[in-house]
């Protein structure tokens, strides 16, 4: 007898139906899985075997064959686990079809029948609401990320046996009811921009940055406040919105790094990888390629902390993603293409010993090695990050006195009146920020009068800028006018924007 039952799995952050179809016939006692099956979906038959024993079901002692259509795709995790038990106990009958036809069944069993978590379960909801799935049966600790999915019915489940008596009407389980919005919750911080003593120019730079969502990277010794600045820039952040916070929460749903119990990611990302991370880690790869930290970033912050440290040919595979907000990912099996739409912000020191410049300590670093040390972060990076900002070490007068700057709160005020010109302004395209804009809407947006050009052309011919330079101080010069509530973008706009470009020039003389 032969039984169907749907289920699904993921490629990239998008899911596929499944038809898991088990066919039991006379023979010697076997089982077999075939349509691709990774290592964990192999060794399924296992832990379906026990777990239908130990749930007091009869396993059949026939020749059981499972087959995972579309065949010509890899299957890969253990989410069948469930599928493939109901049904081999569909075949022996024991279920009708009538009552499981239109659902969606995933899940690992246990030895003993209950049912863990998996990972996929938010854009496999999606998937099915898509298809016209009228329910889906999955593990409890899943049920919240799935249930954000308006339009298909959510049936948490933690056993075997539960999901059985279910489908016989023996039992009845009750859908999760749940508002996708009502998940995203006001985040709040134990950072504060009130802890940072001094700093001001910097704390303007990181204003300006999250305001138009620019690129950033600071440079100054050790101990001068480049972490403490970078760790807090996620609380003048715009809280996220439903759309944003539903493509980050596929990513950390696929990644199996959603929160129990929480059905959406409402704070932004924030990651922060070692050095010592490869360049699969960071933009993703491996053999059943994988989001790396970038798409995980994803509508967030990705820190780079002692940006030289890192091997340089990790550092050069960001330049794609930065460019273009996703990265596409080619294997000989598949090719998935991941959202890495990220704010890059970057930490270094000078020099090696890291106090180039200093005016109270001095620099024991040799010319080869400052050039050596430097030489770690190409050219065509660095032009791709918009604000270079000197970070000085601070006054023991600024340390000594209690901290009374300005808030994040009060930050963040000044950069959602920002957002919102932004907001208008791109409307009817596919841009969100200034630092997204295209090489048409800068000539659209970012014009400027013939004093703001004189200074700008200035600027270039004596720092030696490049054409991506000349369009990322155009884009700055916008967010700063944003942030003064201006119209039109003012010489004073642009030149502050050009102080934000023309730190490396200096540091490399």
């Amino acid at each position: 007898m032969i039984a169907k039952i749907l289920s699904s799995a993921v490629i990239g952050i998008d899911a596929y139906i499944v038809e898991v179809e088990v066919d039991i016939s006379q023979g010697l006692p076997s089982f077999a899985t075939v349509g691709l099956p990774e290592g964990a979906v192999r060794e399924s038959k296992e832990r379906v075997k026990a777990s239908i024993k130990n749930s007091g079901y009869h396993f059949p002692s026939d020749r059981i064959t499972v087959n995972l259509a579309p065949a010509d795709i890899k299957k890969e995790g253990s989410a069948f686990d469930l599928p493939m038990a109901l049904g081999i106990l569909a075949a022996t009958g024991l279920l009708d079809s009538a009552s499981y036809s239109n659902r969606l069944f995933l899940g690992e069993l246990s030895l003993d029948g209950l049912i863990r978590p998996v990972k996929g379960a938010l854009p496999i909801a999606i998937a099915a609401k898509e298809l016209g799935i009228k329910g889906i049966y999955l593990p409890a600790e899943n049920a919240a990320e799935a249930g954000v999915v308006n339009g298909v019915d959510i049936f948490p489940v933690n056993a075997l046996s539960q999901v059985v008596e279910a489908i016989k009407n023996v039992s009845m389980i009750d859908p999760l009811r749940a508002d996708g919005v009502r998940h995203l919750q006001d985040p709040s911080y134990d950072e504060d921009f009130t802890d940072i003593r001094g700093q001001e120019t910097a704390k303007r730079a990181m204003e300006i940055a999250a305001a138009g969502g620019h690129n950033v990277i600071m440079i100054g010794p050790p101990g001068a406040g480049k972490t403490m600045l970078a760790r807090r820039i996620s609380t003048i952040l715009p809280l996220l919105s439903f759309e944003e916070s539903l493509e980050t929460s596929k990513v950390y749903s696929v990644m199996g790094l959603m929160p129990k119990g929480q059905g959406l990611v409402s704070v932004r990302p924030f990651r922060s990888p070692h050095h010592t991370i490869s360049d699969a880690g960071l933009i993703g790869g491996g053999q059943n390629p994988k989001p790396g930290e970038v798409s995980v970033a994803h509508n967030g912050v990705l820190f780079l902390d002692e940006l030289p440290e890192f091997r340089k040919n990790v550092l050069e595979v960001l330049r794609q993603p930065m460019e273009d907000g996703a990265v596409t990912i080619s294997r000989a099996s598949s090719t998935v293409t991941y959202p890495a739409r990220f704010m890059l912000v970057a930490a270094m020191n000078p020099c090696p010993c890291g106090f180039l410049g200093d005016p109270k300590r001095e620099c024991v670093c040799t010319f080869l090695q400052i050039q050596r040390y430097r030489s770690k972060i190409s050219g065509p990076l660095m032009d791709r990050i918009d604000i270079h900002l000197d970070v000085p070490s601070v006054p023991y007068k600024d340390l000594s006195h209690p901290a009374d700057g300005v808030s994040s709160a009060e930050i963040l005020k000044r950069v959602m009146e920002a957002r919102e010109f932004q907001t208008r302004r791109f409307t009817r395209s596919k841009t969100h920020t200034n630092a997204g804009m295209t090489s048409r809407q800068i000539k659209q947006f970012c014009k400027i009068d013939e004093a703001s050009s004189d200074l700008l052309e200035k600027a270039m011919t004596k720092f030696g800028l490049s054409a991506r330079a000349h369009a990322r101080i155009l884009k700055i010069a916008r967010t700063i006018a944003d942030l003064a509530g201006s119209q039109d973008i003012k010489s004073s706009h642009v030149g502050e924007a050009i102080q934000y470009r023309t730190l490396d020039r200096k540091l490399a003389k």
